[in-house]
């Protein structure tokens, strides 16, 4: 399909009467779900569907007209016909929420019917079910061109109709006359790109469906601003009516789910005017992951991942391959820097503060003018195809439909372009390695810029490689074997550097030469500040002399940081250093801290010591390899739901309120200055539970 569109009418018109078919009635049923049905279908497509579910959710199935008992109306001319038809039908059962559901071509019908009961009624979720996005070429020959042995032939191919039937002469006939007419509808539909809907929409793609891709399925998330995941179901093209015992459940998760969180968040008052525009909220309530785990506890289904984010590490090195295991989770020397970065936050205790009336709370930030949803960034990671073969961009994905920034490695295993397509409309930077050879690394921020990164990450702590004894022991580097180099490889300036007719060997050994420089200074510092007018954060400071150096030589924003503990073994916490700089900087330039953060709670004890955000690095590529994109949507969704709950626990209704006054007045934690632990909580600023400066940046 191209990008030009009639859209729909404003107002439902035609019948209201003969589109709604009730296989199951559940008068007692809390929620409706509206099934529309694929090019040929009809509604009894759904029956098998509709008895599996449980009594408190009632299956309404759209009979299009043309089929079965409305076989005398003329089939529908396009997809705004059908949808005008349905939404009349539907604005008289607005009496509970609605979740419409559509399989292939349905989901199209099911996109536009959305659009219109905007003016009739509250659309809980959208699910869509084999279909590609509605503004994305569906790439359908028409089927009047088509014979009919071409086209029995891809029905097989598909599935969907038994073989017996596919034999019946009269039974072949009349699918086939829906299908040519459906087709003719579907041909003619058009959706501009930037058409959305308000309601959340879960994607269901089958894995061995020969007609969609994950790829294909991603762009759903440019079709709604309620945000977008993904459920992959077991089987082909019509495994969501095949499988019923499996689609069933996952149906039922959601649809329960978003009445729970219903029930708990009231609704949300009309935007203010002159509200910015890139200000999200998170709108999940505080336990809402909790009251899922536990309803679904009720049905005998417990999480695939444990909720422990601490225990993810072991989980993954059974999934991982020991070379794999050693990359991501090694560090330097001993391991001292590790460990001690970890017994940094056990020291520091949270004091709860009781009867706040903390029943939800605002987790956003403001950093470089551009507001986040959460004080949470995912690290740059590098070479996540070592632990799933999607890498970047499945990180991208769920971090995406988490609503959680992410910071992009230069040594990923996908381009920069790619990942910023798989991110979508997320905020998203750019981490920089800066290479010896400084027409890539000026290619590599301008690809950045291009590609909608909106700051640059330089790291400064690895200009030389730490002693890692897990991956030297080994004798393993994903690099060497072409893994984490695909910004370099796709480069145009690294690829005019290499010899004439280079093969991989050379062009790694090029890499190896200039991806790094261990000449670095603070002069190449002010040349790449020079270079961009993006916002630009140095990554890992620990003295407060360097963090002065910084923004001398023109950094914007700093990032404490041990580089995980990989660089120099026996080094200082980045929590232990956090005080120092902050006191070093001031109060108005933005500091993130990375190094150690396992729990929401952690989270918190760094925004009380003067952090400004967090980056949050290994325990998601543990849930990459645990389970892909799911993984790591797990896990951040863990991690927000325990750093709501800690603010909520601590008396916070947002990050204003959080300040040392959080923090249980033990020893002095900090390498560098006084820690505020060191003030008595009566004389610290933000003992009330407000910062110094006011409000996060």
């Amino acid at each position: 399909m191209t990008n030009t569109t009639t859209a729909p009418s404003a107002a439902p018109t035609g019948r209201t009467s003969g589109w709604i078919r009730t296989p199951h009635a559940r008068p007692d049923a809390t929620a409706r779900l509206v099934c529309f049905p694929h090019a040929g279908g009809a509604a009894n497509a759904f029956t098998a569907l509709s008895a599996g579910l449980p009594e408190d959710i009632e299956l309404l199935a759209v009979q299009y007209p043309g089929r079965q008992d409305r076989r005398a109306e003329p089939c529908a001319e396009d997809i705004s016909e059908l949808a005008a038809g349905v939404a009349g039908a539907l604005a008289s059962r607005s009496d509970r929420p609605l979740f419409l559901l559509g399989h292939s071509m349905g989901a199209l019908v099911a996109f536009e019917t959305a659009r219109l009961l905007k003016e009739h009624g509250r659309v809980a979720r959208l699910f869509v079910s084999a279909a590609r996005p509605p503004a994305q070429d569906w790439e359908e020959p028409d089927l009047t061109l088509v014979g009919d042995e071409e086209l029995v032939a891809g029905l097989r191919r598909l599935g969907g109709i038994p073989e017996p039937l596919l034999r019946d002469p009269e039974i072949v006939a009349e699918v086939l006359r829906l299908l040519r007419a459906d087709h003719r509808a579907l041909l003619r539909h058009r959706c501009p790109e930037g058409t959305a809907v308000a309601a959340p929409v879960t994607v269901l793609l089958a894995a061995a469906d020969p007609k969609n891709s994950l790829e294909q399925m991603a762009d759903w998330a440019r079709h709604t601003t309620g945000g977008q995941d993904l459920v992959t179901l077991s089987g082909g093209h019509f495994a969501l009516v095949e499988r019923p015992g499996e689609s069933g459940p996952i149906l039922t998760h959601h649809i329960r789910a978003d009445l729970a969180r219903a029930e708990q968040v009231p609704a949300p008052a009309e935007a203010s005017a002159d509200a910015p525009a890139d200000a999200p909220a998170r709108e999940e309530p505080l336990a809402d992951l909790v009251r899922e785990i536990l309803l679904d506890g009720l049905e005998g289904r417990a999480p695939k991942l444990s909720t422990d984010l601490t225990t993810l590490e072991a989980a993954a090195r059974e999934v991982m391959s020991p070379d794999a295991y050693a990359y991501v989770a090694g560090t330097a020397g001993s391991g001292a820097t590790g460990r001690a970065g970890r017994e940094a936050f056990d020291r520091v205790r949270l004091v709860p503060r009781m009867l706040r009336g903390t029943r939800c709370t605002d987790t956003s930030v403001t950093l470089f003018g551009q507001r986040l949803p959460v004080p949470v960034l995912l690290a740059p990671l590098a070479a996540q195809q070592v632990a799933h073969p999607e890498g970047e961009t499945a990180t991208a994905r769920a971090a995406a439909a988490a609503g959680v920034p992410m910071v992009l490695s230069t040594f990923a295993s996908r381009t920069l372009e790619e990942v910023a397509e798989e991110a979508g409309d997320g905020p998203r930077w750019f981490q920089l390695y800066l290479p010896s050879d400084r027409a890539v690394g000026e290619s590599l921020v301008r690809r950045a810029e291009a590609s909608g990164y909106s700051a640059i990450v330089v790291t400064v702590d690895a200009t030389h490689l730490g002693f890692r004894p897990a991956e030297l022991d080994r004798g393993y580097s994903p690099f060497l074997r072409g893994t984490g180099i695909a910004n370099f490889t796709a480069d145009p300036a690294f690829r005019a550097s290499l010899p004439a007719a280079a093969d991989t060997t050379a062009t790694v050994l090029r890499w190896a030469q200039i991806s790094t420089d261990p000449t670095l200074t603070w002069a190449d510092l002010a040349w790449l500040r020079r270079l961009t007018r993006l916002p630009l954060l140095v990554k890992g400071i620990l003295h407060p002399d360097d963090a002065r150096l910084a923004l001398e030589h023109g950094a914007d924003g700093l990032v404490v940081s041990t580089h995980g503990g990989r660089q120099l073994d026996g080094g200082v916490p980045a929590l232990e250093a956090l005080p120092g700089v902050r006191a070093a900087v001031g109060p108005d330039v933005p500091v993130l801290l990375d190094s150690g953060i396992r729990t929401g709670s952690d989270v918190v004890k760094a925004l009380a010591l003067g952090a400004d955000a967090v980056l949050y690095g290994r325990p998601y590529v543990y849930g990459l390899a645990l389970d892909g994109r799911r993984g790591v949507e797990h896990v951040l969704r863990c991690l927000l739901t325990d750093l709501g709950l800690a603010l909520a626990l601590t008396g916070c209704a947002s990050l204003a309120d959080v300040g040392p006054g959080l923090l249980f007045p033990r020893e002095p934690v900090g390498a560098y200055g006084t820690h505020p632990l060191a003030r008595t909580t009566s004389d610290a600023p933000g003992s009330s539970g407000t910062p110094e400066n006011g409000e996060r940046r």
